[in-house]
């Protein structure tokens, strides 16, 4: 029986798929970025810090650049899920809508505001980084667009320029908050009457 204790207790700890490992690794970064900087973000620092040797690093992400391309999109992922999970289904007007889901995007940004606007910025102008941008974008502009219709008489086209607007006003708040420019319950307030007065239809 102690044989077979001791056994378990020297168990090797279960090794992680790749799946799991790259997710620990993007999780790392983000704490890199958060406690000590995007200047100091390279896979050299990302291994020493997952406790990883460097190869599994560079296997995951070939460059630097790589490895903040996907920084980039796991934030804005992890923001699309926070914002979905609050927008359950349910009956509301657009009042309440509108409040949700400028409340919802706004403490996203308060969230990982400071990680975002950080990790875009070491991207610089990169063709890669304005093509995920653009990305990015589109599918926010859609969820905004998916959300806000049925309480729109827009046609769809009309919606989706909108939609467009609408984001690029939630990521100027988000910035203006960011810097200190403004309160979170003030950036989701002006956010949500922007909202709502996106949706009016136009002047006959």
């Amino acid at each position: 029986m102690s044989d077979m204790r001791s056994g378990a207790r020297g168990a090797a700890p279960r090794r992680l798929s790749k799946a799991e490992r790259r997710r620990q690794l993007l999780e790392t970064a983000l704490l890199i970025v958060r406690e000590e900087g995007v200047d100091r973000l390279s896979l050299a620092r990302l291994a020493a810090r997952a406790g990883v040797s460097k190869p599994v690093a560079y296997d995951h992400f070939g460059t630097r650049s790589e490895l903040l391309i996907e920084l980039y999109r796991s934030i804005d992922r992890e923001q699309q899920n926070t914002l979905r999970n609050a927008l359950t289904p349910g009956e509301r007007g657009l009042d309440e809508t509108a409040e949700i889901l400028a409340a919802a995007y706004v403490r996203c940004s308060a969230d990982t505001g400071g990680e975002w606007h950080a990790v875009g910025a070491a991207l610089g102008g990169s063709a890669e980084k304005d093509a995920v941008y653009q990305e990015l974008l589109e599918d926010s502009v859609q969820l905004f667009a998916t959300v806000l219709e049925p309480h729109s008489a827009l046609s769809s086209a009309e919606l989706q320029r909108r939609c467009a607007g609408l984001v690029g006003a939630g990521e100027a708040l988000s910035g203006l908050m960011v810097r200190g420019g403004c309160s979170e319950a003030e950036a989701a307030e002006t956010f949500t009457s922007l909202i709502k007065g996106g949706l009016r239809e136009p002047a006959q």
